[in-house]
C-alpha cells in the first residue's frame, strides 16, 4: 500500500465518523480492531465493541474531527493531526476545540489499530 492510499483509507474513515456511517468506518477496520476509549477510558476491541461505544459517545458528546497532517513513521505507522471539535450532542454547546494526534497502524488495507496522543507541541 502506498502512502496515498493510506491516507485515502484514513480520510474515508474520518469522513464516516463525522457523518456519523458507522458501518462505513467499521469497514475500513478489521474485525479484531484494537481501539481507544478515549471518551470513558480504556480500549475495546473488536468492530463491534467500537460500534457500541461509538453509539454511547454519540448519545453525550457530537466531535468532528479534521485530520490536518499526515506523518508516515519509520516503524510504519501513521501520526495523523486532527482539529477536534467538542459539543454537548444535545445542547450543541462547545466544549473543546483542541489539535490531537491520532497514530494508526494498517494491515492489508485495514485499520488494525489507533491511539490517541498528546497533543502536538
Amino acid at each position: 500500500m502506498t502512502e496515498s492510499e493510506a491516507e485515502d483509507i484514513l480520510r474515508a474513515a474520518y469522513e464516516a465518523f463525522n457523518a456519523r456511517d458507522i458501518d462505513a468506518a467499521l469497514e475500513l477496520m478489521h474485525p479484531k480492531v484494537d481501539w481507544p476509549n478515549a471518551w470513558e477510558g480504556g480500549r475495546v476491541v473488536g468492530r463491534d465493541s467500537v460500534a457500541a461505544y461509538w453509539r454511547r459517545q454519540f448519545e453525550s458528546i457530537s466531535s468532528a474531527v479534521e485530520p490536518e497532517h499526515y506523518r508516515h513513521e519509520p516503524d510504519g505507522g501513521i501520526t495523523v493531526t486532527v482539529r477536534q471539535v467538542v459539543n454537548d450532542a444535545t445542547t450543541k454547546e462547545a466544549q473543546s476545540d483542541t489539535r490531537v494526534r491520532h497514530r494508526y497502524r494498517l494491515e492489508d488495507d485495514l485499520i488494525v489499530s489507533m491511539e490517541v496522543l498528546e497533543a502536538p507541541g
